[in-house]
């Protein structure tokens, strides 16, 4: 849920990064960081547990424009790929606006991907929230691996009814990192505007 500071004229605004371990959460983050201007921008917190990392910080996009007269702050979370982190992965959705699913690529990883939806769906639902009620994009990651799955076999179990937008991604090359990002934003930016 949105949150509105009016001393500042802001509107703050929760997009989380889901999906299973090493599928380039992290990576979409790093690659958003590094290229936003150091101004519009906080300092990246990495909350590092034995093998996942979770980060966060939060940006002021150039481009994104106003809801009535308001400047949009995105804040970026990623949460642990990892099932035993599950209770994290519910604290960090509290209060999400949008949410990136980044699905991997790689064949022995289209059970996980599967597995991290559905975890998702139970997830939001525990907040009460209805999966199809949160602005969804979906990216397929690692396009660039000699085995990729094709995205229509990734799509089907993740996105059957075909219902999310898709992007295609080599996050470690920034390839669809920005076009994911925007996307999700401007959805989440039609949905406050439609409730204000």
């Amino acid at each position: 849920m949105s949150t509105i500071n009016f001393a500042a004229r802001e509107i703050n605004c929760k997009i989380v990064y889901y999906g299973p371990g090493m599928s380039g959460k992290t990576t979409n983050l790093k690659q958003v960081f590094a290229k936003v201007p150091g101004h519009l921008r906080g300092e990246m917190v990495s909350l590092a547990t034995e093998d996942e990392r979770t980060l966060f910080f939060d940006f002021l996009p150039l481009d994104l424009g106003s809801v009535q007269g308001f400047k949009t702050r995105f804040h970026l979370y990623t949460v642990p790929g990892q099932v035993f982190y599950n209770a994290s992965r519910k604290l960090i959705l509290r209060g999400v606006d949008g949410i990136v699913f980044v699905a991997d690529s790689a064949p022995n990883r289209l059970r996980a991907n599967a597995e991290s939806m559905r975890n998702l769906r139970e997830n939001l639902a525990e907040h009460g929230i209805n999966v199809r009620d949160v602005p969804i994009v979906l990216q397929v990651n690692k396009r660039d691996l000699p085995d990729a799955l094709p995205t229509s076999m990734v799509r089907a179990v993740i996105d059957p009814r075909n219902e999310l937008q898709l992007f295609e991604a080599m996050s470690d090359k920034g390839v669809g990192v920005f076009e994911t990002l925007k996307t999700v934003s401007r959805l989440v930016l039609e949905r406050l505007s439609q409730t204000k």
